[in-house]
């Protein structure tokens, strides 16, 4: 009978240290979400005090095509704003010229017909 009671004294147990574990892990967790959405609406705020509005609609819409790109984009022109080196407020127009650098020339492809 001691016997079973220890067992079940040893599953209680598990279960408590596995619910604490569990705990631990969404606390942990939701303390990462917190920090991210956190970082992001501070980005949020530095792009819009560095890009006028019609620079941010075009950054959107790279962001929906190539989110990676646009991320690495937004963080180089937050630093390049930080450190004085880029003109605030960037016009759409000189966004496209950064993009222009930045991004890989595109070949044209020509098919001709013999």
């Amino acid at each position: 009978m001691a016997e079973v009671e220890d067992r079940d004294a040893e599953l209680e147990e598990l279960k408590q240290r596995k619910l604490a574990e569990l705990q631990r892990r969404a606390a942990a967790a939701e303390e990462q979400e917190r920090l991210r959405r956190e970082y992001e609406a501070r980005k949020q705020a530095a792009l819009r005090a560095i890009l006028t509005p019609e620079a941010r609609m075009r950054l959107a819409n790279i962001k929906m095509v190539k989110p990676e790109f646009a991320e690495q984009l937004e963080n180089q022109l937050i630093q390049l704003a930080q450190s004085g080196r880029l003109p605030v407020p960037v016009t759409d127009e000189h966004l496209k010229k950064i993009l222009e650098t930045v991004q890989p020339p595109r070949r044209e492809i020509k098919i001709r017909r013999a």
